[in-house]
């Protein structure tokens, strides 16, 4: 493909020619030590064995609005990927997909989700959407009616990054939501930074509070998992349980590890 080409058109060539992949990252529980969910991550690979990086190609298939057929995509490959690991082995891995924002709030979301379990059979309760807080507090009104429909098709729901955006603790109490996933750059340093030892402790106190379950992300050591596991922190995500890897290699963990009981 020809890097003189603007990045917008290079991101359609590059859906229309196959070159974008999806990897997976495990998620555990506390409770059981093991991996209860995916997180399906979009990548760009290119022949030279480099990537471009998500953080360059998002945002301008968001503003451009390519996000919305890209983000369609995602979502049924990986729904698809994760039908077929429950029938070949047994194993009923949740998986867990962001929405952008421009992608929440399209008048078709609804009907795409509807559309790829269909196709996928999935079960919907093995489907979880992320939305950010961006998109929820946008126009909070909308985002709850939304999200209430998603709900009804069984789906469950987690805020993504929370604590890096400006909730208002007023709507978030009306948010019908599952999970709230503290956002990495609280968790990357404790246990050593005290400021941030607090605003975990009291996330996971709040999300409980409410009835909700909470899921660390960049979890990367030893003593950051023991410090969460004490405050009944019930899920994790990060290096220290596994980076991001194809679904080829994702299925050869599922063929060494027992299905939870």
């Amino acid at each position: 493909m020809s890097y003189r080409l603007p990045l917008h058109q290079r991101l359609a060539n590059a859906l229309n020619y196959g070159e974008f992949r999806i990897y997976y990252q495990p998620i555990i529980s506390f409770a059981t030590h093991q991996m209860v969910a995916v997180e399906a991550l979009l990548r760009w690979p290119h022949p030279d064995a480099t990537f471009t990086p998500p953080d360059q190609f998002i945002p301008q298939a968001e503003s451009s609005g390519f996000i919305i057929q890209l983000g369609d995509w995602v979502l049924r490959t990986a729904t698809e990927q994760v039908a077929r690991w429950h029938a070949t082995f047994g194993y009923p891995v949740r998986l867990a997909v962001n929405l952008s924002n421009r992608q929440f709030l399209h008048f078709n979301l609804v009907a795409n989700i509807e559309s790829a379990l269909r196709h996928s059979k999935l079960d919907p309760r093995h489907l979880e959407l992320e939305i950010t807080e961006g998109a929820a507090m946008h126009s909070p009104d909308e985002a709850i009616g939304i999200m209430r429909q998603l709900r009804n098709l069984g789906i469950r729901l987690s805020l993504d990054d929370f604590g890096t955006g400006y909730s208002s603790l007023s709507y978030l109490k009306r948010l019908p939501i599952d999970k709230l996933k503290i956002d990495k750059s609280f968790v990357c340093d404790i246990p050593a930074d005290a400021n941030d030892l607090a605003i975990v402790t009291a996330i996971i106190a709040m999300g409980h509070a409410l009835g909700l379950e909470v899921l660390a992300e960049g979890v990367e050591t030893e003593a950051q998992a023991q410090f969460l596991a004490e405050c009944s922190c019930d899920y994790a995500q990060g290096f220290l349980y596994g980076r991001p890897v194809p679904a080829e290699d994702l299925e050869r963990l599922l063929q060494e590890r027992p299905a939870p009981a």
